[in-house]
């Protein structure tokens, strides 16, 4: 017997952060608007409205980039506490529609809206009376996709930006995934598009005739979730716990740390902050340790190590050989620790999109 089909609904609010800001400064809605870090610290643009990203402003763009490309950009600083507020306010919207919420981050979740009796049934009516009642009840905006996996309505979401909907059909997943490019396949980055284009790759079409071997030997383990998602096939399930994988700190200085002497001398004040989170997190078991690198020329790179006690020789071996590997001044240092398997504290939601411009 045919499982029903799944009603997958993601909604991703529109500019998150500054639309906020936005909405509690009316002045500022109509000049291009960041909100991020100074450029005299080494500031980083968390995200910005839509005006500053016609000048070409993207999230995770240094200030000092950003103001070069849009001199008249203000850029203010997060406010966190407000922008949680209006998450939860969201959150408590979704869950008058279902109990299967999957948060990805403040500004977005994939909602599991199978069966629900809402709105006759209809996901896509679903997702026009939540994005009614966020416009109306937390003054932002939000886009939804709706399609029968997490994959597509993650995709669809982003189909009418901003603050539209775009809904994806059994019946059309097919040639809409055919169709589709592979730098809208979330997960592919800038360096895996360029990879896929060198290859020939260009929509998903396109590598549908490649066997999974194949894509598994260019991919790695990426390759066997291109194998699928191609196809359009995504069994992964709305998973309203999610398992916190880790546990870090970083800083980003203001000056480059010369040299290695430099970086060894920052990791105490780092390792005392990683134990005072571990504190605040119950003290959770944890299974190895990792030190991050940022370099001068923004290449990083990270080293791991079994291991489940802090240790401060340990982290500074790891960063010896980090450092070794660039060899010249470092932007940003991090160190943290990878949890053990069974370790069951839900997950620190994110507060950006790691590769994507949020919202």
């Amino acid at each position: 017997m045919a499982l029903p089909q799944r009603k997958i609904i993601h909604v991703d609010c529109d500019c998150f952060f500054a639309a906020v800001e936005m909405r509690d400064q009316p002045a500022w809605r109509d000049i291009p608007l960041a909100v991020g870090g100074q450029p005299d610290s080494r500031g980083v643009i968390a995200t910005c409205n839509y005006l500053a990203r016609r000048y070409g402003v993207r999230s995770a763009m240094s200030s000092v980039r950003a103001l070069t490309l849009c001199p008249s950009l203000l850029i203010v600083p997060p406010d966190f506490a407000r922008y949680k507020a209006a998450s939860q306010q969201i959150l408590t919207i979704y869950q008058d529609f279902t109990e299967l919420i999957e948060p990805l981050s403040l500004d977005e979740a994939y909602l599991d809206v199978s069966g629900r009796p809402h709105c006759q049934g209809s996901a896509s009516l679903m997702a026009e009376a939540i994005r009614r009642r966020i416009r109306d009840e937390v003054g932002i905006t939000a886009s939804a996709g709706i399609a029968p996996n997490k994959f597509l309505a993650k995709v669809a979401s982003d189909w009418n930006k901003p603050d539209g909907q775009f809904v994806i059909r059994p019946e059309d997943v097919d040639a809409f995934v055919r169709a589709l490019p592979v730098e809208k396949i979330p997960g592919v980055g800038a360096v895996t598009a360029s990879r896929l284009h060198a290859l020939g790759v260009r929509h998903c079409e396109d590598l549908r005739g490649w066997e999974l071997a194949e894509l598994v030997r260019h991919f790695g383990r990426f390759g066997e979730r291109l194998h699928a998602l191609v196809r359009g096939i995504d069994p992964r399930p709305v998973s309203v716990e999610r398992l916190r994988k880790s546990i870090s700190v970083e800083e980003t200085y203001a000056v480059d740390l010369p040299d290695l002497a430099a970086c060894l001398a920052k990791l105490p004040e780092l390792l005392e902050r990683l134990a005072h989170r571990l504190e605040r997190a119950g003290q959770p078991a944890f299974r190895g340790l990792s030190v991050k690198l940022k370099f001068a020329d923004f290449s990083q790179t990270t080293v791991e190590q079994a291991g489940q006690q802090l240790s401060s020789d340990t982290l500074a071996a790891l960063l010896q050989v980090g450092h070794a590997r660039g060899a010249q001044p470092v932007r940003l240092l991090g160190v943290g620790v990878r949890l053990a398997a069974d370790d069951t504290e839900p997950r620190q939601l994110a507060l950006f999109h790691g590769d994507e411009q949020a919202g």
